[in-house]
């Protein structure tokens, strides 16, 4: 079983990527679009855009080994409209969900939950350049709540 540390990093990318998706229908991101997250604490985590869902994004994930866990895919089918979706790590269900709905062309939030319980929030942006984005999020573990920021550059 993943750290919570290890489900922090990994929801919070997740979360960072539906900052970015916002812009698919408008070209500053779509299909094909690779970013890297470069802050200290997900540095080298990748994270590519394809189509999917009928005008939604699929979010796959490259988790390099971190915190003592192997490395990692994980992969998310969002129809970017808020539906709760699973999110396969390694292509298998893994208790985790998330909702990713696209706010306006820069701003995406998404509701995380972990075997159905509410886990965490997020709230991305991207740079009117499209060329970054940076992401705030909330998890919620032991009893008190976390809040992380993400930095990432389109590749």
């Amino acid at each position: 079983m993943r750290s919570v540390t290890t489900k922090r990093s990994i929801c919070g990318v997740a979360l960072l990527l539906v900052a970015g998706w916002a812009n698919f229908a408008h070209a500053q991101l779509g299909a094909g679009t690779t970013w890297l997250r470069t802050d200290a604490q997900g540095k080298g985590i990748t994270m590519t855009l394809e189509a999917c869902c009928n005008g939604g994004l699929r979010f796959v994930w490259q988790i390099p080994a971190m915190g003592g866990q192997p490395a990692s895919t994980m992969t998310v089918d969002s129809p970017m409209d808020g539906r709760e979706v699973p999110a396969l790590v390694g292509g298998k269900p893994s208790g985790e969900t998330m909702a990713i709905k696209r706010v306006d062309d820069r701003h995406y939030s998404a509701v995380v939950k972990m075997n159905g319980q509410p886990f965490g929030t997020s709230k991305g942006t991207v740079s009117p350049d499209g060329k970054s984005m940076t992401v705030e999020s909330a998890f919620q573990g032991g009893g008190q709540v976390t809040k992380t920021f993400e930095t990432w550059v389109r590749k």
